[in-house]
């Protein structure tokens, strides 16, 4: 199958599914990579974390940061669905910068992204990704000051409501009364600026090398794995990622490092047209695009632009 046909497949797939997307995977020793609207900017949700690792460990390196100190954190009380490890504690705990960055990053716990945003605020991990070199990836606020959404406010039983104003109220530009959604106001980033990110993690770049290998097994460990992960996890290669998830968006970037030692990175960055909390059919379909993109570079093909 021609490029050209492999991604206008990719795009049918995504409209049956009630899905956009931008999508880009590449090789990271050859640099060749196939893709779609891979610079469109998103919001970022969680992927957010990935930078705030990188930040959090360039200081840690630097000796300004000491991953062992202790900090203490205030409990999340949360007790909607979704939201995973500290968010749901009801009392305050005591915990050391570096098992944060695990909760944080693995777990997708946005109380511990917040207690690493209060000692490395938006701003200065911004000026991080600034002296690294990598570009597109606005990092504007704190994980909490991003998490009063309309499905907050209207409850579970009323969800599709939120998600019917998430899908209805974006603008041809991407413009949106909801911050979150706003890629002018939230954290925001393209499939190819995640891509960059993770290529600079995992393979020799501006990043001290102790943050890039802490970055690598953060995601490695990541737990939520119900979205790429079954299409890239195999006896023969390892999938390390990190998912981000706000009203109908749906995102996961990632690695596959494969045993004959060539390595992909993959981005999927979709919103869904469908107004359902749960979409277990999408993230089927996100992953059997992302997979079939990868399998065609992976058997040779040139890189190309859709």
């Amino acid at each position: 199958m021609s490029v050209t046909a492999v991604v206008r497949n990719a795009r049918d797939l995504l409209e049956e599914a009630g899905l956009h997307g931008a999508f880009l995977v590449r090789n990271l020793d050859t640099g060749e990579e196939i893709g779609f609207d891979a610079d469109v900017p998103y919001p970022a949700a969680s992927l957010v974390k990935v930078p705030l690792a990188v930040a959090v460990g360039e200081r840690v390196a630097r000796g300004e940061l000491d991953p062992a100190m202790p900090v203490d954190v205030a409990p999340g009380r949360i007790t909607t669905p979704g939201p995973t490890g500290l968010s749901r504690f009801r009392h305050p705990a005591r915990i050391a910068l570096e098992d944060l960055l695990y909760l944080s990053t693995s777990v997708s716990d946005g109380v511990a992204a917040d207690a690493l945003f209060d000692l490395t605020p938006p701003a200065v991990v911004a000026a991080e990704l600034g002296r690294l070199g990598i570009e597109g990836i606005a990092v504007r606020h704190r994980v909490g000051d991003l998490a009063d959404t309309p499905a907050e406010r209207l409850g579970p039983e009323e969800a599709h409501l939120a998600h019917s104003l998430a899908i209805g109220a974006v603008t041809p530009g991407q413009g949106h009364p909801v911050a979150q959604l706003d890629v002018t106001r939230a954290n925001a980033g393209s499939a190819r600026a995640f891509v960059d990110l993770l290529q600079a993690v995992w393979r020799p770049s501006a990043i001290h090398e102790t943050t890039a290998a802490r970055v690598r097994g953060l995601m490695g460990d990541n737990l939520l794995r119900q979205r790429l992960a079954p299409d890239f996890t195999s006896d023969a290669s390892r999938w390390s990622s990190k998912t981000g998830t706000l009203l109908h968006l749906r995102h996961e970037v990632g690695v596959v490092d494969h045993a004959d030692g060539q390595s992909y990175a993959v981005a999927a960055l979709t919103a869904s047209r469908v107004p359902a909390v749960a979409q277990p059919g999408s993230e089927a379909t996100m992953a059997h695009v992302a997979r079939t993109l990868h399998d065609h570079l992976r058997a040779g093909s040139l890189p190309w632009w859709g």
